[in-house]
């Protein structure tokens, strides 16, 4: 499988059950309310996806978490998804989104933005030198 489509078939699920969000709620909500949606999209289409876990953030080789992290949601035990409900995605989101893959150590990253006229999302896989998949 080519690495740029790890994960295809459940990052293309994800991404239709956004799209069917958005599509009906259209933009101007605050984000728990797409995080509802979505998990309800989602479990339409059998993905399977734990929500809000809360993840330990280690630094260097000190031995205890300096802070905790807690993802949207992990689908299929192996897709990050972060969801946003702002006016643009910025660099920073997408810092942020592979921080977290670092931090529960999976590769397949979806950075979802319900606040903009249309539906934006991004693919973010960790071990690339060029993450950045647009649509």
């Amino acid at each position: 499988m080519h690495n740029n489509l790890k994960h295809k078939d459940t990052t293309q699920k994800i991404i239709g059950a956004a799209f069917e969000v958005h599509k009906y709620l259209g933009n101007g909500f605050q984000e728990v309310i797409y995080q509802r949606a979505l998990a309800i999209e989602m479990r339409k289409v059998d993905l399977e996806f734990a929500r809000e876990i809360e993840q330990d953030i280690f630094y260097k080789d000190f031995p205890k978490p300096i802070g905790t992290r807690r993802a949207d949601f992990i689908v299929a035990g192996k897709v990050l998804v972060e969801l946003k409900a702002i006016t643009e995605l910025e660099d920073v989101h997408e810092a942020q989104l592979l921080n977290y893959l670092k931090a529960y150590r999976l590769e397949v990253g979806l950075l979802i933005n319900f606040g903009e006229k249309s539906l934006k999302y991004k693919r973010l896989i960790l071990s690339q030198p060029n993450r950045r998949i647009h649509n």
